[in-house]
């Protein structure tokens, strides 16, 4: 059957129609897709190296162990710290403290990293005699009396204390038995008399008071120098590391950890007491060429501004041997800048160095 014009010429309009849907189809759906990619969030970016916290809030070294704070002492790390300023600052050999962490690379790490300052397995001493954390306890009560049967006699309450001695007798009372009076006469005179004068029988001879000598006063030894290695961390024999003149003192409000001593380029630095040399270097900021001796578990030395170390890192060093030779590393003149560290805290030198 014939078709009609207008049909004939519906056609191509109605095919054109057809592929301008498709085409709007397509691109809506390419808008949409394009709509949802850019909205997708990114997923988290989670730190595994630094081992904050665990489950619960609980402290975790970078090896993933529980640091439990009440028995081991750690550290959060802050921006601008550095492993060996921390060892410093808490009287730690920087390598002791790496192996304590699991820190292969000592000059990465990262902020909010939680370091143990204690070796694995040890705790922290309890604290000395009168220090925070001293616990105290209840005084004992004695217990109440309960009454006894008829007949029985109940011990004397235990009270912890001595009975306390009867009152001495006040002013002019005699506590002694009274004098009987006696009318005179010649032979009560004879028998008093021979009364006085008749010794005492055998056995009850009077003794004389046993003599009471005062104590001899204790004999103060001397004081014996020490580099500690007696157990005795507090002893250490300090001498002074270079001369000169002291240019600097120390003063914690100026937050001066040491003494400065002026000197010539290239003089001698001595090591003040004997020990190990835990740190030479220069990593530290503001230090320049860097010497640190640890004598004990309590005191450490530090020596700043070298130009030359004459020493390397886990050498064993003796009271007045040359470690250096002063100069001007990171300073402004030639100077030794010298500190002694009790626990980590810096002290003031001229108490331990003698005089002169």
């Amino acid at each position: 059957m014939p078709r009609s014009p207008g049909e004939t010429a519906a056609r191509p309009r109605a095919a054109q129609w057809r592929r301008l849907a498709a085409q709007a189809f397509v691109v809506a759906l390419t808008v949409a897709m394009v709509a949802g990619c850019a909205t997708r969030r990114a997923a988290p970016i989670e730190d595994r190296q630094a081992g904050v916290r665990g489950p619960g809030g609980t402290a975790l070294d970078a090896a993933g162990r529980p640091i439990d704070a009440a028995a081991v002492p750690s550290y959060t790390v802050k921006r601008g710290d550095t492993l060996y300023q921390i060892a410093l600052d808490n009287g730690l050999d920087y390598r002791e403290l790496a192996a304590w962490n699991s820190i292969d690379n000592v000059n990465l790490i990262r902020v909010g990293q939680v370091l143990r300052l204690l070796a694995p397995g040890e705790v922290a001493p309890p604290p000395a005699p009168g220090a925070e954390g001293v616990t105290t306890a209840p005084l004992r009560t004695v217990p109440p009396v309960s009454e006894a049967p008829r007949g029985v006699a109940l011990p004397p309450p235990l009270t912890g204390a001595a009975p306390s001695p009867p009152p001495a007798p006040a002013g002019n009372v005699k506590s002694g038995p009274k004098a009987v009076k006696e009318p005179y006469s010649d032979q009560a005179v004879r028998d008093l008399t021979l009364a006085s004068s008749t010794p005492p029988p055998a056995g009850e001879a009077t003794r004389p008071a046993p003599r009471v000598d005062s104590p001899a006063p204790a004999r103060a030894d001397p004081p014996r120098a020490s580099n500690g290695d007696d157990g005795d961390d507090e002893r250490v024999d300090w001498l002074w590391p270079a001369k000169g003149r002291v240019v600097a003192g120390f003063s914690e409000t100026a937050n001066l950890k040491g003494i400065d001593i002026a000197g010539g380029l290239g003089d001698p630095v001595l090591a003040s007491a004997a020990g190990k040399v835990v740190y030479a270097g220069a990593g530290l900021r503001g230090y320049g060429k860097l010497i640190i001796i640890k004598h004990n578990k309590t005191f450490l030395s530090a020596y700043a501004h070298n130009r030359e170390i004459l020493v390397k890192e886990g050498a064993q060093v003796t009271r007045g041997q040359k470690i250096a030779e002063m100069g001007n590393s990171d300073a402004d003149q030639v100077k030794l800048h010298f500190e002694i560290r009790r626990l980590g805290k810096p002290m003031d030198p001229a108490r331990f160095l003698p005089p002169g």
